[in-house]
């Protein structure tokens, strides 16, 4: 998830690389590694299992809930739990614990980040057997989220969620637009056309824009989800499967930042307006739609807000939206084994099998069972757009990309450009080519193999 804005731009890939070289001495000699001592059970018929995490919005409050009835299901466990900051430090801190083989039992990890994460040096794998012992298969996942999650055959990663770019809308502004249909629900709308004018229509309830997304801001991304989802749609890629050589095609990249382009320069969407600006934007009732991850559910329901949330609509010939997926991994060990990894196995499956409280926050529970409990169905809007499990569009298995990643950073700022006016499409697309080269060119810093 994200709720605040990212840091400032990454450095480049000098800088990058001496960064990491020094992190690479630092876990080599033990340094920067306190509170990462090695597992031990802790008290007479306690097992001791630390999980780190980084999750610290909205959907922390629902972990938090989550990890509480954990412990009163469970008083044989000393379970501890750690949230950490979001993004690169967070992942900074948790690859010199790996490195150190000091690691905690479980963490969570975003999956378009795990092939740069050191699956087999950094990471340990599942035992499938054991998750299967306490009821979690590889059926119970979508299957491309599961596949994602297995390198070299074998299971580093077990996907939590998905947290894809939704569209929510506020109802009461959509409703006077005529948007609405008998049931409450947004209308359907497919293809750029019928969206411009729903968008008008909008327009002209609010006296202003109909739409708002993130456009500009330190380490801005939200340019990057919104092409990313829309590319995805035209069935574009970015890069090959082994993430070795530029995919990108001309043709629909442009159709794609020349439609972006269209919302800003025909008043359908705010111009200059930075992450928290959406949300505040939205929040307060000046527009009718949102573009977004689904993590602001919890935001806009404290503010008593009248919204709702769809998919984002098929504008482009697929009902695809970008899209990660938290996910839980097994740090490396040195002396992973015994009743403590059993309990981590355990727990992690526990996480699963209840994760329809986790979807309180917005995410869509990757555990297929779930999505079918009354618990989960009764969840308003977070349910609405559940069916997008089946279409997300996940990044490419870089090193260099998935969440909080330096290409995030670097597509976003580029795509920005496009939005405000100060780039053209064709100059985006020519600067998109240089800098995802620039990434390809520059070797994994924590050595790990896609």
């Amino acid at each position: 998830m994200r709720q605040t804005p990212l840091p400032a731009r990454a450095p480049g890939r000098r800088r990058l690389l001496g960064g990491m070289a020094a992190l690479a001495a630092l876990a080599a000699t033990g340094a920067g590694t306190a509170g990462c001592a090695a597992p031990a059970a802790v008290g007479a018929g306690r097992t001791r299992v630390r999980f780190w995490h980084l999750f610290g919005g909205g959907d922390g409050v629902s972990m938090r809930t989550m990890l509480d009835a954990y412990r009163a299901a469970h008083p044989e466990v000393a379970l501890e739990a750690s949230t950490l900051q979001w993004g690169a430090p967070y992942y900074t801190k948790l690859g010199m614990a790996g490195a150190g083989g000091r690691a905690p039992e479980v963490a969570a990890l975003h999956l378009a980040r795990l092939p740069g994460f050191g699956p087999g040096s950094l990471l340990d794998p599942f035992d499938t057997g054991l998750l299967a012992e306490h009821g979690v298969t590889e059926g119970d996942f979508p299957a491309d989220l599961w596949r994602r999650g297995r390198i070299g055959g074998r299971q580093y990663a077990v996907p939590l969620d998905t947290h894809p770019m939704v569209l929510y809308y506020n109802t009461d502004l959509c409703a006077k637009a005529g948007l609405l249909g008998p049931d409450g629900r947004l209308k359907p709308v497919r293809g750029t056309e019928e969206f411009t004018a729903a968008l008008r229509a909008a327009g002209k309830a609010t006296g202003g824009p109909g739409l708002v997304v993130e456009t500009l801001g330190a380490g801005t991304i939200g340019p990057w989800r919104l092409f990313a989802t829309f590319y995805s749609q035209t069935g574009g890629t970015l890069l090959d499967e082994g993430a070795t050589r530029i995919t990108l095609d001309d043709t629909r990249a442009l159709r794609v930042l020349r439609f972006m382009r269209r919302l800003t320069d025909e008043g359908l969407a705010h111009r200059r307006v930075d992450y928290n600006g959406t949300v505040g934007v939205f929040g307060g009732g000046e527009t009718a739609f949102l573009l977004n991850g689904e993590w602001e559910v919890g935001t806009f329901t404290n503010l008593g807000l009248p919204f709702s949330m769809a998919r984002v609509p098929n504008l482009f010939g697929r009902p695809t939206a970008q899209a990660d997926s938290h996910c839980l991994v097994l740090p490396h060990q040195r002396d992973r084994g015994g009743e403590t990894n059993e309990a981590a196995h355990a727990f992690v499956a526990w996480l699963l099998r209840n994760s329809a409280e986790w979807a309180r926050g917005g995410h869509v529970p990757a555990y297929l069972p779930v999505l079918e409990e009354p618990a989960y169905l009764d969840l308003h809007p977070q349910s609405e757009y559940r069916s997008v499990i089946d279409d997300v569009a996940l990044d490419p298995p870089a090193w260099f990309a998935g969440s909080a990643s330096t290409m995030w950073i670097e597509l976003g700022a580029v795509l920005s450009g496009v939005l405000t006016g100060s780039r053209t499409p064709q100059g985006a697309l020519a600067e998109m080519r240089d800098r995802l080269q620039a990434l390809l060119d520059t070797p994994d810093p924590l050595g790990g193999d896609a």
